[in-house]
C-alpha cells in the first residue's frame, strides 16, 4: 500500500491546482481592467441629471440640463445630483458582479 500525500499543493494535484489559481488570478486582472474601461450611466429626475461611472466605480462626469439650473433650487439639484451618482455606483456594482461574479463564484476544486 502507498500512501499519497494530503498536504495542499503536495504532488500531481497540488501542481494542477496552482495552475488553476494562476489562471484565475490572470482572469481575475483581465476582468478589472476591462471593468476600468467600460462605464455606465445613472439619472435622476427624468435624465435632467446623469451621472456616467465607470466599472472600477469612478464617477467620470455628472451632468445638468441647463433649464434645471435656470429653473430649480439647490437643494433639489442637490438631490437629484446624489441621485444619479447613487444609481450609476449602482449600475457600476452591477456591472462589476457580472464580470467578476463568475470568477468569485467559484472554478476551484476546494
Amino acid at each position: 500500500m502507498s500512501k499519497r500525500s494530503k498536504t495542499p499543493g503536495g504532488g500531481m494535484g497540488g501542481a494542477n491546482i496552482m495552475r488553476q489559481i494562476q489562471q484565475l488570478q490572470e482572469q481575475m486582472v483581465k476582468a478589472q481592467a476591462e471593468l476600468a474601461d467600460e462605464s455606465v450611466t445613472g439619472s435622476a429626475g427624468g435624465g435632467v441629471v446623469t451621472a456616467v461611472v465607470t466599472g472600477d466605480q469612478k464617477v467620470l462626469s455628472v451632468s445638468l440640463d441647463p433649464e434645471l439650473i435656470k429653473d430649480g433650487d439647490k437643494e433639489i439639484i442637490e438631490d437629484l445630483i446624489l441621485t444619479a451618482i447613487n444609481q450609476g455606483l449602482d449600475e457600476s456594482r452591477k456591472l462589476a458582479e457580472q464580470k467578476l461574479g463568475p470568477l468569485a463564484g467559484g472554478g476551484l476544486p476546494f
